[in-house]
């Protein structure tokens, strides 16, 4: 696993596949995302590294229930009394109460797939707390939810207005360049909720794949939007 510091408070935490993010208000912190299944010791690893004690994971924010990003969560939690937070409509999935459904792929989207399913599945976690967009959550200065279905039904945004900081979730990625993300359940949707994240004009914007973004946020974020809602009026 790497460590990226995004922010003085903020660092990422990279895996094989996907990545996690750390948010620091003095000693209490809240995880974004929890990678996969077998990702729980190195984020207790990473958290230490950085000087801090995982004791102090108050919460853990899902962004949408798929495996990459819920996987240790539960693990997290149990050790260390976290709160998981979930959308309500992906909390039956990340329960596993309920199966999600299958994206629809683009040609170019299913050797990627392929390798996307290599990731071992999640257990059985548990959702705390559902959220609903509007929402706001006790972290980084008033940290609020942006309902942005088309990856997952439930996938959200978590936008901390008072630092300009996004993350995104799956519905934007920024491999290469800024981008719709990959593998929607509606992909119609997804843009539609990529020009709603993109809206907000964020001066630095994590993704749930790929760099964050800290240069130009805002108007990398609007042009890549505009781009995608192009090309989905086209495959549409």
């Amino acid at each position: 696993m790497d460590i990226v510091e995004v922010l003085p408070q903020l660092h990422m935490f990279r895996f094989r596949i996907g990545q996690a993010y750390l948010w620091r208000d003095g000693t209490d912190l809240t995880l974004i995302d929890a990678g996969d299944v077998d990702a729980a010791a190195a984020i207790e690893g990473g958290v230490r590294g950085l000087g801090l004690a995982p004791a102090r994971i108050s919460r853990i924010v899902i962004t949408h229930g798929h495996c990459d990003h819920y996987g240790a969560a539960q693990e997290l939690a149990d050790r260390y009394g976290a709160e998981i937070l979930a959308h309500g409509l992906d909390a039956a999935v990340i329960r596993d109460e309920e199966k999600i459904a299958d994206p629809v792929l683009l040609d170019w989207e299913r050797p990627l797939w392929e390798h996307a399913r290599t990731v071992p599945p999640a257990p059985p976690t548990r959702v705390d707390r559902e959220l609903a967009d509007g929402d706001e959550i006790g972290f980084g200065s008033g940290a609020r939810v942006v309902h942005a279905p088309g990856h997952t039904p439930g996938s959200i945004g978590i936008h901390l207005p008072h630092h300009g900081v996004l993350f995104t979730g799956d519905c934007v990625a920024g491999v290469d360049r800024v981008m719709l993300g990959v593998f929607n359940i509606d992909r119609a949707q997804a843009v539609a909720s990529f020009r709603r994240l993109a809206a907000l004009e964020a001066a630095t914007v994590c993704f749930g794949h790929g760099d964050p973004l800290t240069t130009d946020a805002a108007a990398a974020m609007l042009a890549s939007a505009d781009r995608d809602s192009g090309l989905q009026v086209e495959h549409g």
